[in-house]
């Protein structure tokens, strides 16, 4: 354990300090965000026809593919994030309260891409409008897709309010510290604060989290956004009560995985060893891989009930899934990574922070493939096959995979520039570590003295 007194200069290093390696890293992101938009004005010029994805009919294929498979890996990077970090508040997880807020802002990032994924999707980005107000009375009103975005909303609120309502706290107390030229931001965001008032927010914390906590299962990503595939008994692909539990553990593993990713970056970029200790990514790592337990008991309840006396159209998606190089690709990863928990948790010495990492991106990798392929398995082998006996083919074009890293850059660019502006590590969790490290000081200096003596 690190020896060095954590302080509110630490977590004002990155707005502080601007290296080399910043712009790089900001450049590349930029660059592949900027590959992607140049992708899309095309798509908007040519058409959806640029891309794999096509309308059913004699021609086969899918209407939605990678661009509906990634919006759902996104949503549950974001709704995973801030179940985590509700988590650490309301169970008292000490131990993770210095990545507490990077989940956060992952939560607000995850939903900000999955978002841009529904934009792009649609073709033309009028239609957010045009549909809206001209259909509403026919049909928008009724459709299940208004409970997704009703749902994702809520949470983009209460992720905000729940983030705005801890940063009044900090920019408080640190507004010397800070830059100058942020002035009118941090003005609006401690708007009639008081030092009267922290109690108060400490409540309200807490109960935004116990509300979130409660709406994960019911309305999260353990409800409603598996319920828009799980309850459509035409597309055995994606019927079943299964769904429901499977979504919120894939969610839960890829938002640890990007827990990991974000801290390890943070702590290697800026000297923060005493800040986010090795026993948080142990930890993290634990987790993970009972999450991935999870993931794969859940999958496993999945292929043996499609493929024992099941149904012909169940039988025949599901031994399509499973001969699928993506799903056992897929499989396999999140395998490997169930097993190295293991191990290194029997064997302390073989757990180390870059093979965490390692860890985390191959689960990160294993749900974006799962959920593509789910989303495509369940539209290529639907129950009625109104155009015919074959389903068809889909390949994702360059610019549905440009799709990918252009997000991956804008999420990267989120945090890149939030880390100019504020905190990424609560006060409250610096203050904390500085409490403990006073104990262990004092605990050493009563040993040290009764040694003398």
């Amino acid at each position: 354990m690190s020896t060095e007194r954590p302080s509110k200069e630490d977590i004002l290093r990155p707005i502080q300090r601007t290296s080399r390696g910043y712009y790089i890293l900001l450049g590349i992101a930029t660059l592949a965000f900027g590959l992607f938009l140049v992708g899309w004005m095309y798509q908007l010029s040519e058409g959806m026809i640029v891309t794999g994805l096509s309308d059913w009919g004699s021609g086969g294929g899918v209407t939605w593919g990678l661009y509906i498979g990634a919006f759902i890996w996104w949503v549950g990077i974001a709704h995973g994030g801030i179940i985590l970090s509700a988590a650490v508040r309301l169970l008292g997880m000490e131990r993770y309260m210095p990545v507490a807020r990077l989940a956060e802002l992952l939560t607000i990032a995850g939903l900000s891409a999955a978002g841009f994924f529904i934009v792009v999707h649609l073709g033309r980005p009028d239609r957010m409008v045009t549909s809206i107000i001209g259909h509403y009375h026919i049909t928008v009103h009724s459709s299940p897709l208004v409970w997704d975005v009703t749902v994702i909303t809520l949470y983009l609120v209460l992720t905000a309010t729940y983030l705005a309502l801890t940063l009044r706290y900090d920019i408080t107390r640190l507004r010397d510290d800070l830059p100058n030229h942020f002035e009118p931001i941090y003005k609006v965001m401690t708007i009639g604060y008081s030092e009267k008032e922290d109690l108060i927010v400490q409540r309200m914390v807490w109960w935004l989290a116990l509300a979130i906590i409660i709406l994960a299962p019911l309305l999260l990503h353990g409800g409603v956004i598996p319920w828009l595939f799980a309850l459509i008994p035409s597309m055995p692909g994606w019927f079943g009560a299964v769904q429901g539990p499977q979504f919120l553990t894939i969610a839960l593993t890829s938002a640890i995985s990007g827990v990991i990713l974000l801290s390890y970056g943070f702590r290697y970029s800026y000297d923060w060893q005493h800040i986010i200790a090795d026993d948080v990514f142990r930890g993290l790592t634990l987790w993970l891989g009972f999450f991935s337990l999870l993931f794969l008991w859940l999958q496993l309840q999945q292929v043996v009930g499609g493929t024992y006396a099941a149904p012909l159209d169940q039988s025949t998606v599901v031994s399509a899934m499973i001969s699928a190089p993506i799903y056992i690709t897929s499989m396999t990863l999140v395998f490997l990574v169930l097993v190295y928990t293991f191990v290194q948790a029997v064997r302390p010495s073989l757990f180390s922070k870059k093979r965490s990492v390692v860890a985390a991106v191959a689960v990160l990798t294993a749900t974006l493939l799962e959920k593509i392929l789910f989303v495509v398995e369940g539209l290529m082998y639907p129950t009625f096959s109104i155009y015919g006996a074959v389903p068809g083919s889909y390949w994702p074009s360059l610019i549905e995979f440009a799709s990918i890293t252009g997000t991956i850059g804008m999420v990267t660019m989120f945090f890149l520039l939030v880390s100019k502006v504020v905190p990424v590590v609560e006060l409250h969790a610096v203050e904390h570590l500085q409490e403990d490290h006073g104990h262990e000081r004092s605990g050493d200096g009563g040993a040290e003295t009764e040694v003398e003596a």
